[in-house]
């Protein structure tokens, strides 16, 4: 369970790194007025395959059994979050002329509602510390 939890924990970052790199070049895409390409493709592809990696190592640690209530808004957070980023990201891609600005958006969303899950299993919203209760 150890081993677990510590692969989610560290794997927060590369989410966040994803999500953050990927933002930088949508906004670059969309500023610059260029065609959606593939690396915007590839990027949107990274992030959610992390947050997915992420989801499925957390999903792990509650059913073996790792809870305590505060992990209720972070679960709903987090689930909410792959889901306005696979909803976003899959219907621009479907598009003819798919938009640098769907991606921003989808994946901004996303990050936010990232951060805020958390935030929601802090012990104080200004400490680095993750409580457990």
């Amino acid at each position: 369970m150890t081993a677990l939890y510590h692969a989610h924990s560290g794997l927060r970052f590369l989410v966040l790194l994803a999500a953050v790199v990927a933002i930088a070049y949508f906004a670059f895409g969309l500023a610059t007025k260029r065609p959606f390409d593939k690396v915007g493709r590839i990027l949107g592809s990274v992030f959610i395959g992390l947050l997915d990696l992420q989801i499925l190592l957390g999903l792990s640690m509650v059913a073996l059994g790792f809870w305590y209530p505060r992990l209720a808004g972070h679960l709903v957070l987090m689930l909410v979050a792959a889901a306005v980023a696979h909803i976003v990201l899959a219907r621009n891609r479907k598009r003819e002329k798919p938009t640098w600005t769907a991606h921003l958006v989808g994946v901004a969303v996303s990050l936010v509602l990232i951060v805020l899950g958390i935030l929601a299993i802090r012990e104080n919203i200004f400490s680095m510390n993750v409580g457990k209760g």
